[in-house]
């Protein structure tokens, strides 16, 4: 028996598949390119209060 191509909601099972794939080679380009940068939240937090004492 072959598989419907929608769900009892009726989502078209292809499309959806199709949408996933284009996300998943779209993610490559964004995706690693802040995961490299760590962040150090003391470090920011630090940078921020001194930010905000200098406004004063």
């Amino acid at each position: 028996m072959a598989k419907p191509n929608k769900t009892k909601a009726g989502t078209n099972i292809q499309e959806v598949k199709q949408q996933n794939a284009q996300a998943q080679a779209g993610q490559g380009q964004y995706g690693t390119e802040f995961a490299s940068e760590s962040t150090n939240a003391q470090e920011v937090k630090k940078q921020n209060q001194k930010s905000q004492a200098n406004k004063k």
